[in-house]
């Protein structure tokens, strides 16, 4: 299809996204920020950051990663703070609100299995995601044509075998390119439904007896001179666009941080014609080994994962450097080289270790943030992940501290797609049981009904069989989450990274320095206080990339994350007027 960027006629690909356009025309920056006119292109790739708006046929702030091509479509760079050219009102169609016995919010690993066993034990289940396709970050669908999708996604058969099913399933609805923007109440959810950012998205309410939160994770990137440059991506926005675009976000590339992820990232850039010039894991070889040890035979069944890995990276002349990681990066307009060094065991640099090397593309990952705005919004309580990072509290069956709401995956904590998977089978299953009791107060809920061409007891057996399975999978799956966690902790040296002139709020271009003046010099410490001083976190992100910085560094490390800047009534934001056109008062 044609499409131009700024003004110029170019080639675009059904299924591509506005950034694989216009990373695959040489772009690597679309816009500017509106205080300093710094240039900003892609960092998280899955929608979280807000760095990659561009103008889409005169609608500002529309998320290059997140909004797919159309013919004709006119893509323009944004330069600051822009108004929408057009003065025509596209009005948002109107739709009836829903209802179902289960809503699942994400359709990753845990939406996924949230919603088949929901299905299976009986419920009516409305699946909500903003992907245009299910799968989530972990299986990641193929959105460009390419005849062997399997070469990019390890398990693909299983996967495809498990979405078929899904789309099958007579009592799950899938809502593709849709997002929950806030939570009610009562189990009642507000959905946006269109094209990613665009104007006139449906705006409707979905009304549950249960709600299953899957609502997934994004990488954690500590800051560090020159992070805000172009050609700085979170590991996981390195590979969303090899493993959905077929798009490389460089020629040659370094990837750093901690943690096994970094591995199939690496995979894929090699896999997209990228030349990675080193993986480098921050933790040393040391603090790896006696983190596992903990838990000696909880990560046995990744051993034959690993070794393909080391094959990939000797294949491939990858060097892996344990202890060491990016501390600066260089450039103008795009990142053209970065600093590295040794760290000891606290993380600090060992001065007389740096060295520069050239690279077109840098990609980060240290660990990972759970997306707890609806969790929050729902009144959940939270506790501290095994990684150290906020969590939600869940009991045995993945229920919330808010009646009728459950959570599965990174939400209760960081622990990989097999335990996320597992958590999701529970978590359904359960929210089923909550939703049918609640149907019929009178009577024992139907649990795991037969469709019309299923015997009662069959599907029963095997309801709970899976249910019973599931469960000693989530066991299984935070004893490794409990070992990962020790094997790849995240230290406070990499606070000596940075200094009063490193941007720490991409959004609002806040430093280091203007929030510990915030602290210092007005006793500031609190989320909401630290916002209206300092204005960090106060951009389109709403802290998302920022806040866990920021409470370490204005609290020395002690509160991870300060619980007012996640309380938002609007978890992402939506068009006024689109909401202007809801039939219902909000």
């Amino acid at each position: 299809m044609k499409i131009t960027v700024n003004g110029e006629s170019v080639d675009a690909e059904p299924g591509q996204t506005v950034a694989a356009v216009l990373l695959t025309n040489g772009h690597s920056s679309w816009r500017t920020t509106r205080v300093e006119g710094r240039p900003r292109g892609v960092l998280c790739g899955i929608g979280a950051c807000y760095d990659c708006l561009v103008v889409v046929n005169g609608t500002p702030d529309i998320r290059a990663c997140q909004r797919t091509v159309r013919q004709d479509d006119a893509i323009t760079t944004q330069q600051g703070a822009v108004l929408p050219s057009s003065t025509v009102v596209q009005r948002a169609p109107a739709t009836a609100n829903r209802t179902a016995d289960v809503v699942v919010v994400g359709a990753g690993p845990a939406g996924m299995a949230a919603a088949l066993a929901a299905g299976d034990a009986g419920a009516s289940v409305v699946l909500i995601d903003s992907a245009p396709a299910v799968g989530g970050q972990f299986n990641r669908q193929v959105a460009v044509r390419d005849e062997r999708p399997e070469r990019f996604q390890h398990g693909w058969k299983r996967f495809v075998a498990k979405r078929d099913r899904l789309v099958a399933h007579q009592r799950i609805t899938h809502l593709a390119e849709a997002s929950v923007w806030a939570f009610e109440r009562g189990n009642r959810v507000w959905v946006q439904r269109g094209p990613a950012d665009g104007v006139g998205r449906e705006v409707f309410a979905v009304d549950a007896k249960a709600v299953v939160l899957a609502t997934g994770a994004y990488d954690r990137v500590l800051p560090f001179p020159g992070w805000d440059l172009p050609g700085v991506y979170s590991a996981g926005a390195a590979q969303a666009l090899a493993k959905g675009q077929r798009v490389a976000v460089g020629k040659r590339v370094l990837v750093a941080g901690t943690g096994p992820f970094l591995l199939p990232v690496a995979e894929s850039l090699v896999g997209v014609g990228a030349k990675v010039v080193a993986l480098l894991e921050a933790n040393s070889v040391k603090t790896v080994r006696q983190g596992w040890a903990t838990d000696p035979l909880v990560a046995k069944g990744k051993l034959s994962e690993a070794l393909r890995y080391g094959v990939m990276l000797a294949r491939h002349r990858i060097p892996l450097k344990h202890g060491w990681t990016v501390i600066a990066a260089h450039g103008e307009d795009h990142v053209e080289a970065v600093t590295i060094a040794r760290l000891d065991a606290g993380w600090k640099p060992i001065s007389g270790s740096e060295r520069q090397v050239e690279v077109d593309a840098v990609c980060l990952g240290f660990g990972f943030t759970a997306q707890l705005e609806l969790a929050v919004s729902a009144r959940c309580g939270l506790t501290t992940g095994p990684d150290g990072g906020p969590a939600v509290t869940v009991d045995a069956d993945q229920q919330t501290t808010t009646p009728g709401v459950f959570a599965a995956g990174e939400l209760t904590g960081i622990g990989g797609a097999d335990l996320a998977a597992a958590e999701g089978r529970v978590a359904g299953t359960a929210a089923a049981h909550h939703a049918l009791a609640a149907a019929t107060p009178d009577a024992s809920a139907p649990l795991c009904a037969p469709l019309p061409h299923e015997t009662a007891s069959d599907v029963r057996t095997s309801c709970t069989k899976s249910a019973d399975a599931a469960r000693t999978k989530v066991k299984e799956g935070r004893r490794f989450a409990a070992a990962l966690a020790k094997a790849y902790p995240v230290r406070d040296g990499w606070q000596s990274w940075s200094g009063p002139d490193t941007v720490v709020c991409r959004c609002e271009e806040v430093t280091r320095g203007d929030i510990e003046g915030a602290v210092a010099e007005r006793g500031v410490a609190d989320g909401r206080g630290l916002k209206l001083t300092s204005r960090a976190g106060l951009g389109l992100c709403q802290g998302r990339v920022c806040s866990r910085t920021v409470a370490a560094i204005s609290s020395n490390g002690q509160n991870d994350v300060p619980e007012p800047s996640m309380k938002r009534p609007i978890a992402v934001p939506v068009r006024l007027r689109d909401l202007a056109e809801a039939q219902e008062e909000l």
